[in-house]
Parts: structure tokens; sequence; C-alpha cells
């Protein structure tokens, strides 16, 4: 998936590039400028990558392909089960081939989330036989999640089907209420540290080093980090797994190499964040 990003940055760069050459002296209002630039970007991207054939190497690893899928509005309409079944609860509708919307997922931020059971349940992004994966889209504001269910049918990746339930019917649904009152407030926040929190990053004296310590509840503002209080992307890959005493909280950055990874604990039935890595 890294080399994806890495080729997809270089066309942001060029595409990017080629505006700055453009005739400035008709002036625009600013959120329109940014609007007409994100469009103009998306399509030079669109169009490239159209052009390109599509590696088979994208249907072995799911980050791949959905990467691909992402970022490719041609690849997107080829990989879809047109009629789509859209569900919400006790409705139901279609989704035609004409009708549909080019879903960008996480391409229009500067990351995505992931969660996990453990630090070995992250291995599963490398397992090709992965053959079900669900990308969920989590919001925090309408208490809704959206699943768009993928199934690699005869060796090749497809968008089988949309359904919305509510975060309470999630496989993560403590922690993910947990999650939000973690973000949004500081209070509980603290409440939620471990007396003693395992922290590993780069070290500040030596580039190539990294630091290996321990954050104390008194010390957690200095290292605290800015995290999403409105929304979350998650990947299911395979079946999803009953909700255990531990999550692994990822954010990554898209072609930028930024990586955070938090570890929660659940004891007595209260989530409490145990370790730190950037």
């Amino acid at each position: 998936m890294k080399r994806c990003m890495l080729a997809i940055c270089c066309l942001l760069m060029l595409s990017c590039g080629g505006k700055k050459q453009q005739d400035k002296a008709e002036e625009v209002p600013a959120d329109t400028a940014v609007a007409a630039t994100d469009t103009i970007v998306t399509d030079s991207i669109d169009d490239t990558l159209s052009n390109l054939p599509v590696p088979k190497a994208i249907d072995e690893l799911f980050d791949d392909f959905i990467f691909n899928f992402a970022s490719n509005k041609k690849l997107q309409r080829e990989r879809i089960m047109f009629p789509l079944t859209k569900t919400n609860g006790d409705k139901q509708e279609t989704i035609n081939k004409s009708q549909w919307k080019t879903e960008r997922y996480f391409m229009r931020q500067q990351y995505y989330t992931l969660l996990f059971d453990s630090e070995k349940h992250m291995q599963v992004v490398k397992d090709t036989s992965v053959c079900h994966a669900i990308v969920e889209m989590i919001y925090f504001n309408t208490g809704a999640v959206i699943q768009h269910k993928f199934d690699r049918l005869r060796g090749v990746w497809m968008l089988t089907g949309i359904e919305t339930i509510p975060i309470s019917r999630s496989s993560n649904s403590s922690f993910l209420e947990f999650y939000h009152r973690f973000v949004t407030d500081s209070d509980f926040q603290t409440s939620s540290l471990s007396e003693t929190i395992d922290f590993e990053g780069p070290d500040p004296d030596d580039d190539f080093a990294r630091m290996e310590g321990v954050i104390s509840p008194e010390t957690w503002e200095a290292f605290a980090p800015d995290l999403p209080q409105k929304m979350l992307f998650n990947i299911i890959y395979g079946k999803p797994r009953p909700e255990g005493n531990q999550k692994v909280f990822v954010l990554r950055g898209i072609a930028n190499g930024m990586e955070l990874e938090m570890t929660f604990r659940r004891h007595n039935g209260k989530w409490k964040l145990t370790k730190l890595t950037t």
C-alpha cells in the first residue's frame, strides 16, 4: 500500500505544480479557488490513473486494492456489483451504475485510522488469504456506521453491498463510545490514563534512533496527540471479531510517513490507555 501512496503523492505534486503556472490575473474568492483546485487535481489524478494498466498485485492484499479503488474512478466503477444493494435498518434500495457517485474514502484527508484487537492482530493486513473486508465510516455526530462490504470473487475484489448500522451494533461499540468521550472530554481523558503509560518514539537527539520511556498522567499533556473527534475510518479484515479487552488504535498518514499507535486495555469495564507509540 505504501508504494501506491508514493505514486499518488507524486501525481499530486505534479498536478499542483502545473497549477502554479496558470494565469493569476483574475482573482476569485478563496473558498472557490480551493474547491476549484481540489476538483482540478482530482480530475488530473483520475485521468492519469485511468490510462495506466491496473497491476494484478492489487488483488492480493486488500490494502493495495482499497487505495487504488478510492483513487481511480474508472477502476471503482468496474469493481462494484451493480445494481448495488444499500441497506439502512428496514429500508433497502438499489443503486445503478448511472447513480453511483465516486467514493474517495480517506483520500480527501491526510490520514486514515484503523482498530485492531492486539499488536499480533495487526499482521492481518498482510494476510493474502483474506477474502472479505468491510470499510467502515464511523460518524459520531449521527451515531451511525456506514459499512462498505467487499468480497474477493474469483480472485478479484468487488464492492458487494453497503449497510448503515448504529454504533451500538458495531463490533467495536464499547471502545468507540469510550473513544469519543476520550477525545472530547479532557477530564475524562486524564482519568482514563494508566498510572504509567509505556512510550516509544523518535529520539529528538538522533534522527536515526528511537527512545523508550514511561509517561505519567502528570506529564501526559506534553505528549497528548491531536485525535479525530467527528469521524473515524476502520477496516475489518475477514469476519468481525467479538470485542475483547484490548484495542490498538492506529492513525497513519497518507504518503507522509506519519504513524501513531495507542494501546488501550479494559479492566473492570473501564478502558485505560497503556501505551503510546509515535
